[in-house]
C-alpha cells in the first residue's frame, strides 16, 4: 500500500506534468515535492559559532520553518536571488531559519570555494557544505542540471518546492511569496526592497557590482566576447557546465540553434560567445560539449 508520501508525490508530478504541457516545456523535479517528509543530513558548519563542525540542519531546526536553499553551482545569474532570498531570511531570523548548502564533487576545493563565496558576497545566514558530495543527500533526489534547489519546510514537511535549472532576480517574488507562506509572514517585503536592503548593508545589488562579486571579466585580450543577449547568454553558460552529460550538452545546442533561428546579430553573438568559451580549452565544459561546440562554431562561420 502506497504511503501518504507516495500519494502525494503522485499527484504533484501529475499537476506538475500538466502544467508543463500547458506551457509546452517539460516539467523539472529536484528534491523532495511538497507533503514529503524531510530527513536528517550532515554539512561541514561554515560559518557561527560551530564552524569547522559537523552538523544536521533537520535536527537542530527541530520542526521549525526553513528555507533549505541547495547550490549546486555558483555562477553570476544566480548571486542576487541567493542574497534577496537570504537578505529575507536574516530579518526574519524569528520567524524563518535559513540554511544555504552547497554541494561539491571535492569537500577541500569546494570548503575553500564556498568560504571565497561566503567572503565576497557577505552572506550571513547559516553556511555548510554538504558531506554527501556533488549530489548531496542521497535521499533527497536533487537534479543535478539546476543550480538551485530551495525547499520551504515546515514542521518538517516540504510545503514548496523551486527547483530552478538558470535562476534569476526574476524569480525572487515567487519564492519570496512561498516563503512566507511557509513561515506565516502576511507582508513580505518586495524583491526589490529586499535587493535596496542587501545593498544597504552589503553592498549594492546592481549588475556592476554583482559581476564584481563574481570575478573580474575576462581581459580583452581573449577571443570572442560574452553574447549581451540575455537568453543566448544563459544558454552558453547552460552549455559549458561541467556536470552536463552528453544529452544535455545536445538539449542545450538544440536550443541554441532555436534561438537563433536567422538572426544576424544572434548569430554573431554566438560566434563571439563559442569562440571565447573554446579559447580555454578544459577549462570549460565537457569532452563532449568542447567537441561539438567545436562543431558548431565552424558551421556558424560558413556563409
Amino acid at each position: 500500500m502506497h504511503s501518504i508520501f507516495s500519494l502525494t508525490r503522485l499527484a504533484a508530478l501529475i499537476l506538475l506534468v500538466a502544467a508543463g504541457r500547458v506551457r509546452g516545456a517539460d516539467p523539472v523535479f529536484s528534491g523532495p515535492q511538497p507533503g514529503e517528509q524531510t530527513t536528517g543530513f550532515k554539512v561541514l558548519a561554515l560559518t557561527g559559532a560551530g564552524t569547522g563542525q559537523e552538523r544536521d540542519p533537520i535536527a537542530e531546526n527541530a520542526g521549525a520553518a526553513t528555507a533549505l536553499v541547495f547550490v549546486h553551482g555558483l555562477e553570476r545569474s544566480l548571486v542576487p536571488l541567493l542574497r534577496a532570498i537570504e537578505t529575507y531570511g536574516v530579518s526574519n531570523q524569528t520567524r524563518l531559519r535559513t540554511e544555504l548548502v552547497f554541494l561539491a564533487a571535492d569537500r577541500l576545493a569546494g570548503e575553500e570555494r564556498v568560504k571565497a563565496a561566503t567572503g565576497s558576497l557577505k552572506l550571513r545566514s547559516r553556511i555548510g557544505l554538504s558531506l554527501d558530495g556533488a549530489e548531496g543527500p542521497g535521499n533527497y533526489g536533487l537534479n543535478k542540471n539546476c543550480l538551485l534547489t530551495i525547499l520551504g519546510v515546515r514542521s518538517n514537511l516540504v510545503v514548496t518546492n523551486f527547483a530552478l535549472v538558470q535562476p534569476g532576480i526574476a524569480d525572487a517574488p515567487a519564492v519570496i511569496a512561498a516563503l512566507a507562506n511557509v513561515c506565516g509572514d502576511l507582508h513580505p517585503p518586495t524583491a526589490e526592497a529586499l535587493l535596496t536592503q542587501a545593498g544597504a548593508g552589503r553592498g549594492a545589488m546592481t549588475r556592476r557590482e554583482t559581476t564584481q562579486a563574481a570575478g573580474p571579466k575576462p581581459a580583452d585580450k581573449f577571443p570572442g566576447a560574452v553574447p549581451s543577449d540575455a537568453k543566448l547568454q544563459a544558454l552558453l553558460r547552460s552549455f559549458i557546465r561541467p556536470t552536463n552529460d552528453d544529452a544535455r550538452v545536445d538539449t542545450v545546442l538544440a536550443e541554441v540553434k532555436a534561438h537563433l533561428k536567422d538572426n544576424a546579430d544572434l548569430k554573431r553573438q554566438a560566434i563571439e560567445g563559442w569562440t571565447r568559451v573554446l579559447h580555454f580549452g578544459d577549462r570549460y565544459g565537457t569532452v563532449y560539449s568542447r567537441k561539438v561546440g567545436t562543431e558548431f562554431l565552424e558551421s556558424l562561420k560558413k556563409p
